[in-house]
C-alpha cells in the first residue's frame, strides 16, 4: 500500500495541514501513527474523498440496506455478530449477493470465486479478476476478509477411503452439491473439468445444498458420501476433512459504502485479536488479509 506523508497527503487532498490534523484529532480522515509520525494510506484518501461525493438531484444513488449478501462463512458470521457492526447476512452463495449489490439490494457481498485460469492449488487471483470484469462496479472495492481451505467433507473415519475427486467418480460415491452460482460450486466445476469429467459424471445428492453447513449435515446425517466446502464447515459438524484449495475470501461494495459506520465498525474489528483467535478456533483460516484493501476502481 502507497503511504503519504503529513505535507504529501496536504497535497494530494488540496487542503491545508493545519486543517488536515484537525480532520486527523477529529478522527475524520484515514490515517495511522507509526514511530511518532502520521502516515495516510492514498487509496484510503481516494475513498474519503469520493465518500463525500455530491451528485445533483436524481442523480443520487439511495443507500443500500445494511446487508451482507453473498457466500455464507461461519468467522464472517461470528464477526457481524461480535463487531457490533449492525450488518445483518443473507447468504445466497457468490453470484447471487453480486447480483443484489449490483442492483443496490445489499451494501456488501462475499465472494469466493473460481475459474479455470486458476493456478492449482490457490485461487488467489480470481475474485480480482472477477471484479475487473463485472459490468457496473466501477466504484468496488475488495477488502480482504481471510483465505480459507475448500476440500472434501467426508463421515468420520473416511470409510470410502476418499482424498481425491477422481475417488469420488470411481467409487460412484453420492456428492452432496451446491446451487449455481455457489463459489463451492464453482470450484467443484473447475476441479472436475481438471479431472477430464462433468457435472454429469457425478452420482448427485439432490436437492443442492444452500450453504456449507447445509451441505456438511446431509453427509452427517448418511444422505451423502461427501461434498465440497470449507474445514470449519466439516470441523463444525465433525466431519473428516482433505485439503483441496486454499482460496481468498473477500468483501466486496462500493467505495460510497466503504466509510459507513457499519463497514467501518466490522473493518476495524476484522484487524483485531479475537478475530484472529476466533479464526484458529474455526480452523482452516488465515486471518492475515483481515481488513486489508485489495483492490479499489
Amino acid at each position: 500500500m502507497d503511504f503519504l506523508t503529513t505535507s504529501e497527503a496536504a497535497e494530494y487532498v488540496r487542503l491545508g495541514e493545519r486543517k488536515l490534523y484537525e480532520l486527523v484529532t477529529s478522527g475524520a480522515i484515514p490515517c495511522s501513527k507509526i514511530a511518532g509520525k502520521w502516515l495516510f494510506p492514498r487509496h484510503e484518501l481516494d475513498l474519503w474523498v469520493l465518500s463525500g461525493l455530491a451528485r445533483p438531484a436524481g442523480m443520487a444513488a439511495a443507500d443500500p440496506p445494511p446487508i451482507v449478501g453473498g457466500s455464507q462463512d461461519d468467522l464472517l458470521e461470528w464477526s457481524l455478530r461480535e463487531s457490533g457492526s449492525g450488518l445483518a447476512s443473507l447468504s445466497e452463495g457468490t453470484a447471487r449477493g453480486v447480483e443484489r449489490l449490483q442492483r443496490g439490494e445489499v451494501m456488501v457481498a462475499a465472494i469466493h470465486f473460481h475459474g479455470n485460469t486458476i493456478p492449482d492449488g490457490s485461487a488467489d487471483d480470481a475474485n480480482l479478476a472477477a471484479v475487473r470484469a463485472l459490468p457496473g462496479l466501477h466504484d468496488a472495492v475488495l477488502v480482504g476478509f481471510a483465505r480459507r481451505e475448500q476440500g472434501l467433507l467426508l463421515p468420520p473415519g473416511n470409510p470410502k477411503q476418499i482424498h481425491t475427486l477422481a475417488d469420488v467418480l470411481s467409487a460412484g460415491a453420492k456428492m452432496a452439491v451446491r446451487q449455481p452460482g455457489a463459489g463451492a460450486q464453482m470450484l467443484l466445476e473447475v476441479l472436475l473439468s481438471r479431472a477430464g469429467a462433468g457435472p454429469k459424471d457425478l452420482r448427485r445428492f439432490e436437492p443442492p445444498c444452500l450453504t456449507g453447513p447445509d451441505l456438511a449435515a446431509a453427509i452427517r446425517a448418511g444422505k451423502a458420501d461427501c461434498g465440497l466446502a470449507t474445514r470449519a464447515a466439516a470441523t463444525a459438524a465433525g466431519l473428516d476433512f482433505v485439503p483441496l484449495v486454499s482460496e481468498n475470501f473477500d468483501l466486496l461494495m462500493r467505495q460510497r459504502s466503504y466509510f459507513r459506520p457499519q463497514i467501518q465498525a466490522l473493518i476495524g474489528f476484522l484487524r483485531d485479536k479475537p478475530l484472529k483467535q476466533r479464526a484458529i478456533e474455526l480452523t482452516g483460516y488465515d486471518p492475515a488479509p483481515s481488513g486489508q484493501i485489495r483492490f479499489a476502481a
